[in-house]
């Protein structure tokens, strides 16, 4: 029995969901012109995923089905960057966020997790990670501050081994999905920290052609191709191992030699063009030889 004193409240509470639901399709009629928050996007998010009512594709999909999405849309914004368009930036951010808010929708459709718990577990690594800021502590400068938060992940990584019941690793949370190089550039930085590397840039040039020779000699003994598989995958390795010791990004050099290829390329198709062919119609000599004029008018233009 609901007394007469407790009766407004209770007749408030009953009212909640419907004013909720009243302000929701409001806001459905201003979803173009009005300015938008984070919230606003949970429940557009929710709207969709709403098994009654939502859009069929975005009830289908799951953690699975997503992840590639996710990672284009983080190479999508690591593109706007890189061609300076704040315009895209802002598009492509909001791609990124929209892939984090539909993860947290699908956890909480399942019973795992919610957006709020995504945003509580990074806040409280970042003040963890950053006493200097948040507790008062200090620190001298940036590279105290790296030394400082590798440090306590790493410390976070051993007590999550030592849950889990395996020996720590320097390894350990490297992820398996990044690009090749990427992967290979941070296991080698996690080895060269407790002293597994070599000193000098040197000796990663003599391993090279070490790694070289042994894979010649696979492919001249006409060995099996998992062999020269091997032997190519550990010479990339040590090849980025080089650029490491020489300070240098092995997926930005390699995304400008893509980026060098592909201009170089299409000189060489109007070229051919101008001559009424196509590569196809052309051959490997003629388009060699309009390679190298295209490659001396380039390095002529940046004298």
């Amino acid at each position: 029995m609901i007394s007469r004193a407790q009766k407004p409240q209770a007749r408030l509470t009953l009212l909640l969901p419907l004013l909720e639901w009243v302000f929701i399709k409001i806001s459905w009629g201003n979803l173009v012109t009005e300015k938008h928050t984070i919230d606003d996007l949970l429940i557009i998010m929710a709207k969709l995923r709403d098994p009654e009512t939502g859009c069929p594709w975005d009830i289908k999909q799951n953690f699975e089905s997503i992840a590639p999405y996710t990672i284009e849309e983080a190479y999508e914004v690591d593109d706007a960057i890189r061609a300076g368009d704040m315009s895209a930036l802002i598009d492509e951010l909001g791609d990124l966020l929209l892939q984090v808010v539909f993860h947290g929708q699908i956890a909480k459709d399942n019973g795992l997790f919610s957006f709020e718990d995504i945003v509580n577990a990074i806040s409280k690594k970042m003040i963890k990670r950053h006493p200097h800021v948040f507790s008062g502590t200090s620190i001298e400068g940036a590279d105290a501050q790296t030394a400082s938060w590798e440090k306590q992940k790493a410390e976070e990584r051993a007590a999550k081994a030592t849950t889990s019941g395996s020996v720590p690793s320097a390894l350990d949370g490297v992820t398996s999905a990044l690009p090749a190089l990427s992967r290979a550039v941070k296991l080698q930085k996690r080895a060269a920290r407790v002293g597994f590397d070599w000193p000098e840039p040197e000796m990663v040039l003599d391993k090279i052609q070490e790694e070289t020779e042994e894979l010649l000699f696979e492919v001249r003994n006409g060995n099996s191709v998992e062999s020269v598989k091997e032997e190519f995958g550990d010479l990339l390795f040590v090849l980025v191992n080089l650029g490491r010791h020489f300070k240098l990004d092995s997926e930005e050099c390699l995304r400008e030699a893509n980026a060098k290829f592909e201009r170089r390329f299409k000189s060489v198709e109007r070229l051919l063009a101008s001559k009424g062919l196509t590569p196809e119609l052309s051959n490997l000599e003629e388009m060699d030889a309009l390679w190298n004029t295209v490659k001396k008018a380039e390095k002529k233009q940046t004298v």
